[in-house]
């Protein structure tokens, strides 16, 4: 049963940063492309960033490039957002999602390409 369990969101002020770990059990972690999407009130989820599975190459939404940093301890099962200099435009509840497909291409940024969720950690700016 496979299991992403999201934490670190929290209550920030702007320009401040924030740390999200998601913790992976019941896949092959290291054969498994890791994102993050978001999902602010009445907006639909989006792709924020992904690392591959391959050669832990990441990728980003052109928002958060600069500000954000994803990576992966494939020892801990486990995938970070290094998230800095927030804004309040980034509060949303942040998901963890997993394709263990383990293909050779750059992974998707769509909802459907990726088989698993966590329940999501809020994470929440103030001007």
């Amino acid at each position: 049963q496979v299991q992403l369990v999201e934490s670190g969101g929290g209550l920030v002020q702007a320009g401040a940063s924030l740390r999200l770990s998601c913790a992976a059990s019941g896949l092959t972690f290291s054969n498994t492309d890791m994102a993050w999407f978001r999902q602010a009130p009445g907006k639909e989820r989006s792709f924020v960033a992904v690392i591959t599975w391959y050669d832990s190459r990441p990728y980003y939404v052109d928002s958060v490039k600069g500000r954000f940093t994803i990576s992966r301890d494939n020892a801990k099962n486990t995938v970070y957002l290094q998230m800095n200099s927030l804004k309040p435009e980034d509060t949303a509840v942040y998901y963890c999602a997993a394709d263990p497909r383990g293909r050779w291409v750059v992974p998707g940024t769509g909802v459907n390409e990726y088989e698993y969720w966590g329940q999501g950690t809020q994470v929440t700016v103030s001007s």
